[in-house]
């Protein structure tokens, strides 16, 4: 069976609503029950461990016991690799399907499991006999005081085809912004609720490492984070699978105003994990029937954005190909659920929900549009239209949506007022990213239409719309740059000196940078504005393009009273071969440590003549501070004049022993730099060889490793 709906239409007259239908269609849904095979298996563990607790060791009838549970299991390995089961408080959870916890000895398996504080247990093809008795005696330990659970006794005992996966349930706690009524009329719902997300979190949390040392707030977020990174301990998605259907039921069968807090943590999990990840949970190792139920669980319980993020993971784990004009509409249909007017919503949740149930039992068709085309108009079907009398703005005079005009002008290659207006209205509403979606990929048609939207598009008064809005839309404005003009700078510029936001500043002087325009002009000219920031952003931006005007004179902000504006002029200076050497002076020359580290730093990657003094003077002077003078020594090392040599020397003399013999200064920091620049530089000198020679003899490791650095 195909269905299919057209790409732009989403009329409720295509699927006729009735309440009575789709109560009809959620009634007959299926539930998938544990099959026969799982159930024996479980009651067969839950009586060997049972007889474990109460027998003594050597007892006859504990070895038949385990002997039982082992053929069963053998059996079920015959056509799977792993027989894996979740555990939570009064029921467990295989192949995606909750225990009943009315079974009284099903139940009693999952109390004694969870009092050990175990999340899964995970039995592998080639279990022997002694495995299984080995970890029946091990679980039969009753959890007393002075007995520690299995989960925290701190290594859980293992055997190479049975695994028990520990869960910590204490370092979780439950925070939301809504939290759940407490004064709700059923107690047990909502604490039911709170297990069961709990439960959820617990299980997707459990294996992982970093958390263990911390309390770890249950957020969606979080959640969604561990399932993501999670690596493929066996049987983990059958577990959280059996949560998210128990979630569903929970939601569908229940009802009070704390399940809304439920409600909306499932749909931010469903929300935040990862297209693969999800298509992962819904495969559940090809259990066809599984899937089905997992997709017709969620249906009928969760929020509809969910339901539809998990119908395009079905349709892709099973091969299949949704209709993408349907996948629109679907979209379309969750959103007015959640968005639309009051009395839309419940016609088109109950429109969607009757469409996945149609859904199931098949589909496919290729989308004839390009890929970023098709992408587009995802982006456009997923957008409410705003409510004009809920936000109190005046309705428009066509009420046609005006990006659609504009989507429809490109496609029939025709312009006109109409389109003109709706593309100044798309604009003002701050669309600027809608707009150029629709020029990534250009039907055949759309030729001067689309030349004269380009244009539109970075004319000044849309690039200070664009830059207006917060926080700045940088994919977009990136895309645009290379078609602005100088204009356009001058506006892109006006907004780095007004923005109050410092990320938008940030943002601007990242991209102002990649142009071949000759912007230099347009930011010398603002420089003449007195906020110390403005003027070293602007600063900032002629050091990245690495140009300045002919003629312009950096001596104002080079002794500007600022020393970050004097630190940026200079690092501009610094990159201007013609004034590298003037920038040299006045940086070793300043009151700023920031700033004279910048002098010499560039001095380490070549130091003039003219400056080689200045140098010196800081490498020896005892009341600058210790990081500047290493850095001068290394500056010096760079220099092979004479007058650094001096300077070297001059630091590690130590003058005379009591014999009359030269010794070295004792080994500082700035000893050893200066040792280093010897050997680097002035080894074959015979008064630096000889300090050399004398380092090389020493007994401090340190004097050795600096002389002898270079050579080794």
């Amino acid at each position: 069976m195909q269905v299919c709906a057209p790409a732009c239409r989403c009329s409720t007259d295509t699927f006729p609503i009735d309440e009575s239908t789709v109560a009809e269609a959620v009634s007959k849904r299926e539930r998938v029950v544990l099959s026969h095979e799982l159930s024996a298996f479980l009651v067969e563990f839950s009586i060997a461990l049972h007889k474990h607790a109460i027998y003594p060791s050597g007892h006859p009838s504990l070895e038949p016991a385990a002997v039982r549970v082992t053929e069963r299991a053998e059996r079920l390995l015959e056509d799977r690799p792993t027989l894996a089961f979740g555990v939570a408080r009064y029921q467990l959870i295989i192949d995606g399907v909750a225990t009943d916890p009315n079974q009284p000895v099903l139940r009693r398996l999952a109390e004694t499991l969870h009092r050990h504080h175990l999340g899964a247990m995970s039995i592998l093809s080639g279990v022997e006999f002694g495995e299984v008795s080995g970890a029946l005696h091990a679980l039969a330990v009753d959890v007393a005081p002075g007995v520690p659970p299995l989960g925290l006794a701190g290594r859980l005992p293992e055997w190479p085809h049975v695994r028990l996966h520990p869960l910590t349930l204490e370092r979780l706690e439950l925070i939301d912004n809504a939290p759940e009524a407490v004064d709700s009329s059923d107690g047990h719902v909502a604490g039911r609720a709170a297990q069961l997300w709990i439960g959820l979190a617990s299980a997707a949390m459990t294996s992982d490492p970093a958390l263990e040392a911390e309390t770890v707030a249950v957020e969606p977020a979080t959640v969604a984070r561990a399932i993501d990174d999670h690596t493929g301990t066996v049987g983990y998605d059958q577990v959280i699978v059996g949560y998210l259907l128990q979630i569903a039921d929970e939601l569908k069968s229940a009802s009070g105003a704390d399940l809304g807090a439920l409600r909306r943590r499932t749909a931010r999990l469903i929300a935040a994990l990862r297209p693969e990840t999800l298509q992962r949970l819904v495969t559940m190792g090809g259990n066809l029937a599984q899937r089905r139920a997992f997709v017709v669980g969620a249906s009928s319980g969760m929020a509809v954005e969910s339901v539809v993020k998990i119908l395009k993971a079905a349709a892709d784990a099973s091969g299949q190909t949704i209709s993408h004009g349907l996948a629109r509409m679907l979209s379309k249909l969750a959103t007015h659920a959640e968005l639309g007017p009051e009395h839309v919503r419940p016609e088109a949740d109950g429109a969607l929900r009757e469409q996945v149930d149609r859904l199931l039992s098949g589909w496919q068709l290729d989308d004839p549009n390009p890929d970023a085309y098709g992408r587009t108009l995802q982006y456009l079907a997923t957008r409410a239209h705003p409510d004009p009398e809920r936000e109190g703005e005046p309705p428009h005079d066509d009420g046609a949506d005006p990006l659609r005009i504009v989507q429809m002008s490109l496609e029939v290659g025709g312009s006109g007022p109409l389109v003109e207006r709706a593309l100044d209205r798309a604009i003002d509403a701050g669309n600027v990213r809608s707009v150029c979606c629709l020029l990534s990929s250009l039907p055949p048609e759309s030729g001067v239409v689309a030349d004269a939207l380009r244009k539109k598009l970075t004319a000044p008064t849309t690039l200070a719309i664009l830059v207006a809005r917060e926080p700045l839309d940088l994919e977009t404005l990136d895309a645009m740059l290379p078609a602005i003009s100088i204009e356009g700078y001058e506006v892109l510029l006006d907004a780095l000196m007004t923005s109050e936001n410092r990320v938008t500043r940030r943002k601007l002087l990242d991209a102002l940078p990649m142009t071949d325009l000759d912007v230099a002009p347009l930011i010398v000219a603002r420089l003449e504005d007195e906020r110390w920031y403005v003027q070293r952003n602007l600063l900032l931006l002629l050091e990245r393009l690495g140009r300045v005007p002919p003629g312009f004179s950096m001596t104002r902000w080079t002794r500007h009273r600022d020393g970050r504006v004097r630190y940026q002029a200079l690092a501009l200076q610094l990159k201007l071969p013609e004034q590298r050497e003037s920038a040299l002076r006045v940086a070793l020359e300043d009151r700023d440590q920031r700033v004279t580290r910048l002098g010499l730093l560039a001095c380490q990657q070549r130091c003039p003549r003219a400056v080689t003094p200045m140098v010196a003077y800081i490498a020896m002077h005892p009341a600058i501070t210790e990081e500047l003078r290493i850095h001068a020594v290394r500056a010096l090392g760079q220099s092979g004049e004479r007058a650094a040599l001096d300077a070297l020397l001059h630091l590690v003399d130590g003058g005379k022993s009591i014999l009359g013999k030269p010794k070295l200064a004792p080994p500082t920091p700035i000893v050893l730099a200066a040792i280093r620049a010897l050997a680097d530089v002035w080894s074959t000198d015979p008064r630096a060889n000889d300090m050399l020679a004398l380092a090389r003899g020493s007994s401090d490791p340190e004097l050795r490793q600096a002389a002898g650095a270079v050579r080794a």
